[in-house]
């Protein structure tokens, strides 16, 4: 016998647990009408009608046949669990692959933190950048050029003198931002303001330290690029002290009258010869 024909099927009856609790009076109702549908003189052009009743009868003989039946129920009830077991397990090993796959993805995908913090270092650079473009904006539409007694009148009011300082350079090579300046001045000490002044052929700003002694660290020193060097100058001479405590008065190499078109030629000397020393050591 075929153990994996259900004969409750053949009988046109419904199997599993429904067919184990039908009685014997179902199953001799379904095998007769069964019999009328698949009798051989019913179907004599199909050459498996023979094959196809004999089938039916043998369904019929083994669920009529009490001990045969409950085997034949028992056999199902342990496929049917057997396929439950089997499918559960195919959903947990599928499961298992989904999470491997999964783990694999995570472990080569980017870190959500480390991508946070990229993307907070790059809208925090742009914020930087624009901050740097706005005072440059407003340096050249509301700030003077240098000049000596305007440059005291424009920068006078609200201003620690001692504490500011003239910065300029020739326009040649690479130029200098608000940005770059800040950056360049921060190692003499803390930075307060930084505001550039429009000219052509000229660069100029006004660099605010925080501190007058930060201030006073920048004079004398070279600053910037070797090839296009800072001139830097005090708004007004700070105080510093001697060697013996007693405060003195730290003047830059300016001769004290120069004002206007002489104080420019003056500026224009002094980054000349910056620029020569600064050729010697390349």
């Amino acid at each position: 016998m075929d153990t994996t024909v259900d004969h409750y099927t053949v009988l046109g009856l419904p199997s599993g647990e429904e067919g184990a609790i039908l009685t014997e009076k179902d199953i001799n109702k379904a095998y007769k009408l069964k019999a009328l549908e698949l009798h051989p003189d019913k179907r004599p052009d199909d050459p498996n009608a023979a094959s196809n009743f004999q089938q039916l009868r043998t369904s019929y003989d083994i669920l009529k046949d009490e001990k045969a039946r409950k085997l034949f129920d028992d056999l199902l009830r342990v496929k049917r669990d057997n396929e439950r077991r089997q499918s559960q397990r195919d959903g947990k090993r599928r499961k298992m692959v989904s999470d491997l796959e999964r783990r694999e993805r995570d472990a080569f995908s980017p870190d959500p933190a480390a991508k946070g913090r990229e993307e907070e270092d790059r809208i925090a650079k742009q914020l930087r950048d624009e901050i740097a473009r706005i005072r440059a904006m407003h340096a050249k539409k509301g700030v003077p050029v240098f000049d000596s007694k305007k440059e005291s009148d424009a920068s006078g009011g609200g201003i620690d003198q001692e504490k500011a300082l003239k910065v300029s350079w020739e326009r040649i090579g690479e130029d200098y931002s608000a940005e770059k300046l800040r950056e360049l001045f921060s190692k003499f000490g803390e930075v307060e303001d930084v505001v550039i002044k429009g000219r052509k052929k000229k660069g100029s700003a006004l660099v605010v330290m925080a501190t007058k002694q930060g201030a006073i660290a920048t004079i004398g020193s070279v600053i910037g690029h070797l090839a296009n060097p800072l001139l830097v100058l005090p708004l007004k001479p700070a105080m510093a002290a001697d060697s013996w405590g007693s405060p003195k008065s730290v003047e830059p190499e300016v001769p004290s009258k120069l004002v206007g078109s002489g104080y420019q030629a003056f500026e224009d000397s002094v980054l000349m010869k910056l620029q020569k020393a600064a050729a010697k050591h390349r």
